[in-house]
């Protein structure tokens, strides 16, 4: 699909088989996958340095495509590290880790969400109906980020449950932010 790396980076439980991040690991070219020890009880300066050590292990361009927990995840790591290698990111899904009423306790630590400009082509894509964050909060944290901010309906958390498969509507999301970063 393009001559960057795509890293994949799960949230909490991570990504399972029938997840799209899975999916395109399987089946997209130079696709790489974050892995972290403990999948269902993150620590957030654990999966920081995990993230960390993923990037730096690789000399190309990265795009990295975080999903749910990912993206704080990916949020902090941005807090922390600098890497020009890094060319863009695509958060979908971004899970609200300050609202005890949409996500569980164990995800507490990746709060407060940062909402510091990101410096590099982003691309927010949220559903309408996730029960993981609200779409209103979902388009603030796009406008903190400076992200564009797109809306793929009504596909729940976007994750396995939501049946999507390769998620082409989602890669041709990716696309227009590879057209984003080469323009």
């Amino acid at each position: 699909m393009s001559e960057y790396k795509l890293l994949i980076v799960p949230g909490l439980g991570g990504s399972g088989e029938d997840h799209w991040q899975t999916y395109w690991c399987n089946t997209l070219k130079n696709t790489d996958r974050v892995e972290q020890d403990n999948w269902d009880t993150p620590s957030k300066d654990l999966w920081v340095q995990r993230l960390n050590e993923h990037i730096n292990k690789s000399d190309e361009q990265i795009i990295l495509i975080a999903h749910s927990l990912a993206v704080s995840l990916v949020l902090h790591w941005l807090l922390i590290y600098e890497n020009t290698n890094i060319k863009g990111v695509m958060l979908v899904a971004p899970a609200d880790v300050d609202s005890p009423s949409h996500t569980p306790d164990v995800v507490r630590s990746f709060a407060p969400m940062p909402l510091q400009k990101i410096k590099i082509p982003s691309i927010v894509v949220c559903s309408e109906n996730d029960n993981y964050i609200s779409i209103e909060r979902a388009r603030f944290f796009a406008n903190k980020w400076e992200s564009k901010f797109v809306s793929v309906g009504k596909l729940g958390h976007i994750n396995s449950e939501s049946q999507l498969g390769i998620w082409e509507e989602g890669q041709k999301i990716l696309a227009n932010l590879i057209k984003k970063i080469t323009s």
